[in-house]
């Protein structure tokens, strides 16, 4: 637990004070978190959707909880009357069901345009051109009940830092042109969340104001086997 904690420490050291660490909590264990929230840290983020509702039942409730994996419109509903941002915002259908639920519950809902920046097929996200062609037929203002805060993408999974440099670079040229485009006037539209265990000081070159850690935290991930 005492290592968590140091983890943390220095990892934060190596922020900048604009960039925000997401600890990346996915099947780890509530004593795991604690370590973590003990040590300060309230902004944790989750893959899995039956995951995190557990997890936001027994845990502190100052916990700011982020979902940062592929979210199925029909899971929505077990995460919104609680979820602080959701990060992985990749079609028009799951923004207007993040919309229309997080309005049912009275809620303004912060959420992230995810992108495909990545050269590998697995990864999900928008185009640029998805999003220029919602945003045109429905202005963001049109969604009322979520908060549109910024963009975040995933680099390949590479040692070539060169390559990943120049997917950040590309996210980041994203960003810049839907806040001159549809945000100008957004003070909130302010988030660039990319950059992971290998490539976060990377990403804080490139401009990320979010960094979403897993295991230079907690450690290496641990599967149960089946």
């Amino acid at each position: 637990m005492e290592q968590i904690a140091e983890n943390l420490q220095k990892i934060k050291l190596q922020l900048l004070d604009n960039v925000k660490l997401v600890a990346v909590s996915k099947v780890k264990p509530n004593e795991d978190i604690m370590a973590a929230y003990h040590a300060g840290q309230r902004l944790f983020g989750e893959n899995y959707v039956q995951e995190l509702v557990q997890k936001y039942e027994q845990l502190p409730k100052d916990i700011q909880w982020h979902f940062i994996g592929h979210l199925q419109t029909n899971k929505v509903k077990y995460i919104i009357p609680f979820v602080s941002c959701i990060q992985s915002i990749d079609t028009p259908k799951l923004l207007a069901e993040v919309n229309r639920l997080a309005a049912k519950h009275n809620r303004t809902v912060d959420v992230l345009l995810q992108f495909h920046i990545a050269e590998e097929s697995s990864k999900f996200g928008f185009s640029m051109q998805e999003v220029q062609d919602m945003f045109r037929a429905q202005a963001p203002e049109a969604f009322d009940s979520v908060r549109i805060c910024g963009v975040m993408g995933m680099g390949t999974f590479t040692e070539d830092m060169t390559q990943v440099r120049r997917e950040f670079k590309t996210l980041h040229s994203y960003f810049d042109e839907l806040k001159r485009s549809f945000f100008a006037q957004a003070d909130y539209f302010k988030e660039i969340s990319m950059g992971m265990t290998d490539d976060y000081l990377t990403a804080q070159q490139e401009g990320s104001t979010m960094v979403r850690i897993g295991s230079a935290i907690f450690g290496k991930r641990i599967y149960n086997k089946q």
